[in-house]
Parts: structure tokens; C-alpha cells; sequence
């Protein structure tokens, strides 16, 4: 188990059982106490834990936000790199393409840069210096920064969206249920994408497996309203036969 992921699980597992202890960690996460201990450590000096005696506790504000971009970059690299390269089909030369804050769409990014004379938009903090590094055309919409997913939100970045039309917008979400709606946990994110959607010809939904079937706290929207979802698994019918055409 990569280190990342590692780091994910305890979060987790601290959130279903705040009373878990280093003993059980290392048992369900099938590593030594030491390592488990070091995690933790880890973890501490990035203020998503803070250690007691025997195990940790979330931090206030961590028990009750999303898993950090940090933890969720690595998370199912190689499905979203897969992802990206199917995504990066749809982009023709000379395209205005949006991206969202999401790891998805940073997974994106290299497949981009074969492109010539793109101009691309996005929300994410290290999206926008992967796309310079790459040396495509590249504006960040600013506003306020969302530290766990360096994703930009807030009135200014919805401002600055507004001024934009792109030809195609790549996106996430956090679950996808039967009924085809895409929900998020991150209300200030989900209000973005919503003007990215409004401000986009053509919107796809990057979805890895196992965002299907999960509902979260906040409504985006149906897939009703996009044009196509990229995912690793077979979507049912209940779910593609909404996708407009």
C-alpha cells in the first residue's frame, strides 16, 4: 500500500471510529506500529491530526472537510491518468477547454500539452502550474483558495468564469447516483462548476468507479445537463440514457 493511500485510510477510519487506536490501525491497514505511528506523524505536521495517547484525533475542521488534494492525488492515478488520456480525445488544436480544482482533471494535463494553441481555464491552484509547466496558455480564476483541494472559489472566481466561453469543460464530482445526479460535499466548489456549466459548450464528467453510486451532501446538477461521462466502469442504463444528446 502506497504511502498516500496509507494516509487516506487512517483519515478515514479515524472519521468511522475516532476512538481507533495505533494497534487496530495497524491491524486493519495490515503494516507495523511503527509505520502506523510514523503515518500519524505525518499526518500531524500537515494539521489533519493531531496525536493523544494510543492513536490520534481529527482535527475540528478535518473531521468535517474533504480527504486533502495531497491524499487524493495518488488515489487511482493510473485509472485517472487512463481517464485523462480518453478525456484529452475530445480536445482538438486551438480549443478554449475549462478544468475544474478536481484531481481528475489534473490528471489531464499531460495528455493536453500534445494539443497546440490551447487555452485552458481552471480552478485548481496545481492544475494551473502543471498546464504552465507545459507551457500551455493558461488563466486561473482566482479568488478565494479552498486549502485541502487548492481550488479556487468564491464570488471572484465565479466573476471571472462568467467573462469566459470555453468550447469544453472537464469536471468531477463526488458521487453520481442511480438517478444520474452528480453531488458534492464542497458547497463553494459545486456553486463554481455550476457557472463553469453555464459558461461551456460542451461538459464532461470525469468519474472514476467509485464515485457511482454515492450520494453526497450537495446537488451540482443531472447528468442531464452534460454531453458525455468518461469513467473506468460500465455505467447503468439508468444513468447514461439521461445524458443529453
Amino acid at each position: 500500500m502506497m504511502i498516500s493511500e496509507r494516509h487516506k485510510r487512517i483519515v478515514e477510519e479515524l472519521k468511522n471510529d475516532p476512538h481507533i487506536n495505533v494497534k487496530e490501525l495497524s491491524e486493519k491497514l495490515f503494516v507495523s506500529e511503527p509505520t502506523v505511528r510514523r503515518d500519524l506523524t505525518e499526518l500531524e505536521s500537515k494539521g489533519i491530526i493531531t496525536k493523544i495517547y494510543g492513536g490520534a484525533i481529527l482535527n475540528t475542521e478535518a473531521a468535517y472537510r474533504e480527504i486533502p488534494f495531497f491524499l487524493r492525488e495518488n488515489e487511482k492515478s493510473s485509472t485517472k491518468s487512463e481517464m485523462g488520456s480518453r478525456a484529452a480525445e475530445l480536445v482538438e488544436d486551438g480549443m478554449v477547454v475549462m478544468l475544474d480544482g478536481s484531481t481528475s482533471a489534473y490528471h489531464l494535463v499531460p495528455y493536453l500539452a500534445r494539443r497546440k494553441n490551447l487555452t485552458v481555464i481552471t480552478s485548481g491552484a496545481k492544475t494551473a502550474v502543471a498546464l504552465a509547466e507545459a507551457n500551455i496558455r493558461t488563466f486561473c480564476t482566482g479568488g478565494q483558495m479552498i486549502i485541502h483541494s487548492y481550488s479556487y472559489v468564491g464570488e471572484q472566481a465565479e466573476e471571472f468564469v462568467r467573462s469566459i466561453n470555453a468550447q469544453i469543460l472537464f469536471f468531477s464530482c463526488h458521487g453520481l447516483d442511480e438517478k444520474g445526479r452528480m453531488t458534492d460535499n464542497a458547497i463553494e466548489e459545486a456553486n463554481l462548476r455550476k457557472v463553469m456549466f453555464a459558461h461551456s459548450k460542451k461538459k464532461i464528467l470525469l468519474c472514476d468507479s467509485s464515485k457511482i453510486g454515492k450520494t453526497y451532501f450537495y446537488n451540482m446538477g443531472n447528468v442531464s445537463q452534460i454531453d458525455g461521462i468518461i469513467s473506468d466502469a460500465t455505467l447503468p442504463e439508468t444513468i447514461t440514457s439521461k445524458i443529453r444528446s
